[in-house]
Parts: structure tokens; C-alpha cells; sequence
């Protein structure tokens, strides 16, 4: 194997070219793969199925670079990164005629057609060619048939009549040149051939062929005053910004014409084995490149790759207009992605939870989907009426029938720690008893001494092994585990964290819910316990025919009489206003 860069491809046993990849040196890159132990699983799969190695020299990493694309383009490898968005959008196409056609196809042909695109805003492509229609009225039918008579397209000014000689070839080419100017941003090059051709003709006297350029020019200055002017000082450039997650990846770009962005598109790439973030950036630079026949002089990059090819002006912003044009790249990727997901939430809604379940497991370490996940919340007030409350995530959804409330037995007065202990072992002993499944993962919303103390009675069960314990920190958010001082990184803005804080959110919800009823149910009943006269029988009925002691209170003496007697109603009232 050389020491010398150019491009490897593995074969399977049926000689098919399962991956190709690029390197600098041959022989330390394909030796790698047979020499270390790889994290990914991917990795290890490919290894077990190469049954030959072929390689290709050439003169530079850049070379190899290309060679690869190309490659990857032609044989599709199954481990290979693969473009997944080739047929989803359309192209804006010139036909290859003698009086060509403008139109919008989802079947691009390089043979018959000059290719414009892809575009991913369809509407921004249709206004494009409503305006190019309106400006140059082209021939709309796929055969032209000359005729002495012109179709109606021709009577309502939407085509120039190209079959009866009502416009020259050579004037039908040049118009087909300004749109592709148009459709490329060379607007106002096209403006200033338009405004010299109709001098021409006004000084000709032509004055009706000159007020007839001149509203094409009113119209497409209309159409530019619409298009997203990002700075009058920007000139031409294209901008790159990129989007990755774990099995796939997104290149966004944006092309700049006269400070104004004239065309944007978003590629998605997946990642079936390596993810290398220049990689992936420069194979969708290549693609862009060669839809686009190529790139402006000025490229914009989110970060510098380390193979930059010679004569390529690759600059990556750090402050000022270009590095928002940066930003909003990134940005645009980003909101694809999420968008992208959205899509196929709707579709399955069971991806979505598989997908935030399966990056919980990852962040936490664990060895299950966490599935089933219990959560504790402790509540008093100064002490009194401790209560503490357990609510139940199943498949990342509340599963509210599995929700539970549980007064304090066992401690006297204010202690946290202890009540916490108390609820646990309490629930998982009881769990065990009757031979139910345990969770997978239990959040303890609280700090390091609440997960201590529910972890004493994860202890005393025995069952630590059998599921993993995590507390909340309730002001940073922070993450911990048992044994860490650390806490656990999680990503604030991550699917994951957010399942965390919406589990948190309704256990406190649950539990304030019932320490409220139990704290007014609790003043209530000690307000009537002392009163003179009143013993359980008449408190029963005095709450069942006021409903509260703010009903008792403003009840009449007439109508405290009718239920308890005068006496006892008297004594009542002025009871409670001693004692509020």
C-alpha cells in the first residue's frame, strides 16, 4: 500500500464497493481500520465485511477529494455519506431548442436542458418565473408548429409568437440570455441592457417598442425591491453554514448578487459511518458547485478547512455583515432540522419519543431505554402538613393513572431529606411486594442531599442495580448522579433536558395541587375543632351546607341557626371573630 494520497474502496464478497474513502497517505489510512479498536459500531461492522481493498494514486489530497465525490456519486456505496434530497425539489430548466422553453421540472436533464437550481421554496421559484413570463413572453407548447395564425397565448401577450415569425431568432436568444441572467442575479446588468435598447428605439422615434421595455423594466425592479437585501455593500459571494446530528447532516447555502440574496438551498447528507465535519462540508460544497456550475469568487465558511485548493478565496468572517451571512446559514440548517423532524413527528408521533428516550439513555449512561420514569417532589409549609407526591413518564408521556400522593408517617417537623427517604422506600417496597415492574430511571427533584437520602432507601431494597437514580438541582438545573460531584452534561436547549424539566415541572405541579388542599382542608378543620359546642357531627354538617370555613364565616346568624340552633350560633360567631 503507498505512502502517497489518493482514494481506497472496499469490496464485499460479491465484489460490490461498499465504502470509499479519501487519504493523504494510503497506506496509514487503510491500515487503521484493521489495526485499532473503533468506537463506532458502523466501523466494526464495515471492517467485518471487506473481502478486498483497491486504491487509486493521485498527485494531491485535493485530487483524492474530488475523486471520491465523484465516486461516491457513481457506485453509491452502502457505508458511504449519501445526499438524500437529489429528487426532492425542483429545477428551474431552459430547453435545448431552437426557440427555447422556460419552465420548472423535478426530472433534471443535463442532455436537453440548461439547469437552474435545485430551489426548496417553491413559491420563491414560481414568482421568479411569473416574472420572467411577464417580462419576456416565451412559448409555452412542448412542439412548435409553424403557423401562419398565432394561438391565443399570443392574443393575451404570453408568448411572441416564435411559430409565425412574429419575433427573430436571434432577438428569442437574446431574451433567453438576459432570463438566464436573471435567474443567475445579474439583474441590474439586464436593467442596463433593457434601459440602452429602449434609448435606442425612443430616439428612433419607436415610442411604443420603447414604453414597452420600459414597463419590463418597472417590473423587474419591482421583483428586486422584493428580493432579501442583506447589505448594498456586500458584492458577490456564496455562503456555507452547516447542521449535524448524529446520523445526518445539513449544508446550507446562500448565494449573495449585488448585496441580495438571489437563491438559497439547503442539502441534507447522511452520515452512514464517518462523521467529519470538514468532510461533510466540503461534499456539499462540491454538490453546490457542480449544480451550480460553479462557485463566486468569495466563499464564506462557518470554520477553515484544513484542505483548501489553490486559487479558492475561503475566508471565514469573525465579525461584521459577512459573519451574519455566516450565521444566518447556520441558522437556516438548524431550522431545516427542526422542521425536518417536526415532518416526521406528525407522521410518527412514536419517533419522536424513541428518539428523545434513546438520547436520555445516552447522556445518562444508562444500559435501557428509559421507558418507565418515576419522579419525587417533597412540600411543607414551615414544617407542617408534609407531603410528598410521584408522578409517571411511560414512552416520554405523563401516565397520570400511575401518579401517587403520599402523606409523611414517619417524621416529625421539617426534614427534607428524611420524608424523601420515607416516599421511596415506601413506594418501591411496595412495588416489590406486589412482584410489579420497577422503573427504569428515577429523577429526584432536588440536590445532593434529597438523591443521598433516596438513594439510603434504593439501598435498603436492594434494588440499586435494577434502575438508575438521578437528582434535579432546582436552580441551575444542573443533572447528578450518586457518587459524582460533577454534574451530568446535558445540552440546556437538548430534546432530552427538556423531557427532564417537563417531568420536574409536573411533579411540582401534582404535589403543590395536593399540599394546597391538604393545608386549607388542615386550617379548616383545626378553626372548627375548638369551637365551643361543635363536635364532629355538626362540623360534618356545617362544612357540608357552607362548603368552607370562609362560607361558615359569612353566613348569616339566621342561617348558622337553622343548621346548629341559636345558641351554638352565636357562640359560633363570636368565636370566630376572636380567632379569625
Amino acid at each position: 500500500m503507498p505512502e502517497k494520497p489518493g482514494v481506497y474502496r472496499f469490496l464485499d464478497e460479491k465484489g460490490t464497493i461498499i465504502y470509499v474513502g479519501k487519504a493523504k497517505r494510503l497506506k496509514r489510512r487503510v491500515s487503521s481500520y484493521f489495526n485499532k479498536e473503533h468506537d463506532s459500531a458502523k466501523v466494526r461492522m464495515l471492517v467485518t465485511k471487506i473481502r478486498d481493498i483497491q486504491t487509486t494514486v493521485v498527485d494531491s489530497e485535493w485530487e483524492a477529494l474530488l475523486l471520491e465525490n465523484s465516486m461516491i456519486k457513481e457506485f453509491k456505496p452502502k457505508y458511504n455519506i449519501m445526499l438524500k434530497d437529489d429528487k426532492s425539489y425542483p429545477w428551474i430548466a431552459i430547453s435545448k431548442e431552437e426557440f427555447p422553453r422556460v419552465f420548472s421540472t423535478r426530472r433534471p436533464d443535463p442532455a436537453t436542458m440548461q439547469l437552474f437550481g435545485p430551489y426548496s421554496s417553491v413559491k420563491s421559484m414560481n414568482v421568479l418565473l411569473d416574472t420572467i413570463r411577464e417580462i419576456f413572453p416565451l412559448r409555452t407548447c412542448r412542439r412548435l408548429v409553424q403557423s401562419d395564425r398565432p394561438c391565443m397565448q399570443y392574443q393575451l401577450k404570453r408568448c411572441s409568437a416564435p411559430c409565425s415569425g412574429f419575433i427573430s431568432k436571434e432577438e428569442y436568444q437574446r431574451n433567453i440570455a438576459r432570463i438566464a441572467d436573471i435567474i443567475k442575479g445579474k439583474r441590474q446588468e439586464v436593467i442596463s441592457e433593457l434601459k440602452e435598447e429602449m434609448m435606442a428605439h425612443a430616439e428612433k422615434w419607436e415610442f411604443e417598442k420603447a414604453a414597452e421595455l420600459k414597463q419590463r423594466i418597472e417590473i423587474l425592479h419591482q421583483f428586486i425591491g422584493k428580493s432579501v437585501v442583506v447589505s448594498a455593500s456586500l458584492t458577490n459571494m456564496d455562503v456555507f453554514g452547516i447542521e449535524e446530528e448524529e446520523d445526518c447532516a445539513y449544508v446550507s447555502f446562500l448565494r449573495i448578487v449585488d448585496g441580495a440574496i438571489v437563491q438559497a438551498h439547503i442539502i441534507e447528507i447522511s452520515n452512514n459511518i464517518e462523521r467529519d465535519s470538514e468532510e461533510t462540508l466540503w461534499n456539499g460544497i462540491l454538490e453546490i458547485s457542480s449544480r451550480m456550475e460553479g462557485l463566486s469568487d468569495t466563499v464564506l465558511v462557518p470554520f477553515m478547512p484544513k484542505l483548501v485548493p489553490e486559487g479558492w478565496d475561503i475566508q471565514v468572517p469573525q465579525r461584521g455583515e459577512k459573519r451574519k451571512l455566516v450565521e444566518l446559514a447556520i441558522r437556516n440548517a438548524h431550522f431545516y432540522m427542526l422542521e425536518k423532524k417536526k415532518r416526521q413527528d406528525l407522521v410518527n408521533p412514536e419517533r419522536r419519543s424513541q428518539r428523545v428516550l434513546q438520547s436520555l439513555k445516552e447522556a445518562l449512561g444508562m444500559k435501557t431505554l428509559p421507558r418507565h420514569i418515576e419522579c419525587f417532589d417533597n412540600s411543607n409549609t414551615q414544617g407542617e402538613d408534609p407531603v410528598a407526591a410521584m408522578i409517571c413518564f411511560i414512552d416520554g408521556k405523563p401516565a397520570k393513572k400511575e401518579y401517587r400522593h403520599f402523606n409523611i408517617k414517619t417524621v416529625v417537623g421539617a426534614d427534607d431529606f428524611a420524608s424523601m427517604e420515607e416516599v421511596v422506600f415506601r413506594r418501591y417496597h411496595r412495588l416489590l411486594e406486589e412482584e410489579k415492574p420497577l422503573p427504569d430511571l428515577v429523577v429526584i427533584d432536588g440536590g445532593k442531599g434529597q438523591l443521598h437520602a433516596a438513594y439510603k432507601a434504593i439501598q435498603a431494597l436492594h434494588i440499586e442495580d435494577r434502575l438508575m437514580l438521578v437528582g434535579i438541582a432546582k436552580r441551575l438545573e444542573d443533572i447528578y448522579k450518586v457518587g459524582d460531584d460533577l454534574p451530568v452534561y446535558i445540552d440546556k436547549r437538548s430534546e432530552a433536558q427538556r423531557l427532564l424539566q417537563e417531568v420536574r415541572d409536573e411533579v411540582h405541579h401534582f404535589g403543590i395541587t395536593h399540599h394546597r388542599k391538604r393545608r386549607s382542608k388542615t386550617s379548616m378543620t383545626s378553626a372548627l375543632d375548638h369551637a365551643p359546642g361543635i363536635g364532629p357531627v355538626l362540623k360534618k354538617r356545617l362544612l357540608k351546607e357552607f362548603r368552607s370555613l370562609s362560607g361558615i364565616k359569612n353566613a348569616s346568624v339566621e342561617a348558622l341557626a337553622a343548621v346548629i340552633g341559636a345558641k351554638r350560633a352565636s357562640d359560633l360567631i363570636a368565636y370566630l371573630a376572636q380567632n379569625g
